[in-house]
């Protein structure tokens, strides 16, 4: 084995987000909610050197599965993305990411005057206007919001 190779153990039960673009694996955490309290094994890979995108990150949850907003969160942060969903050891099911034409309740609007910002308790909703350059749009107020500073429900 040469020193550059890879060793990280496998999971049993739980989730592989492969293919998350280089430098947003933090940020996915974060999107995702996945922080170590539930005292689950978290192995997370950064800037790790990729034969279709010259680095990736990686990021392996034991005994978590994404849920679809988990799933449109990873897609607007990460389009390149592979989800794959281990069972004993196995892989069961991989998927990769794709945005929905709308999301529903995950992201806040940026605009502080938006009606989804005020007391009325209305639930953001955005529609996606570019899937290849990621680009959303309230479906509220209309502004066109950058993907990079996204604040989570």
């Amino acid at each position: 084995m040469e020193q550059s190779d890879l060793m990280v153990r496998r999971i049993k039960e739980g989730t592989v987000i492969d293919h998350i673009d280089e430098g947003r694996g933090l940020q996915i955490l974060s999107a995702l909610r996945i922080d170590g309290g539930d005292g689950g094994l978290i192995t997370i890979a950064l800037n790790v050197p990729s034969a279709k995108f010259k680095k990736k990150d990686i990021i392996k949850v034991e005994n978590r599965f994404l849920k679809d907003d988990d799933t449109n969160k990873l897609a607007v942060i990460a389009p390149k993305a592979t989800i794959n969903m281990i069972r004993e050891y196995k892989l069961v099911e991989k998927r990769r990411v794709s945005l929905p034409n709308e999301i529903d309740r995950i992201f806040r609007c940026s605009n502080p005057d938006c009606i989804t910002n005020s007391t009325e308790h209305i639930e953001s909703v955005m529609d996606v206007i570019d899937r290849e350059g990621r680009i959303l749009r309230c479906r509220y107020c209309s502004r066109v919001l950058d993907v990079d500073r996204l604040k989570y429900n």
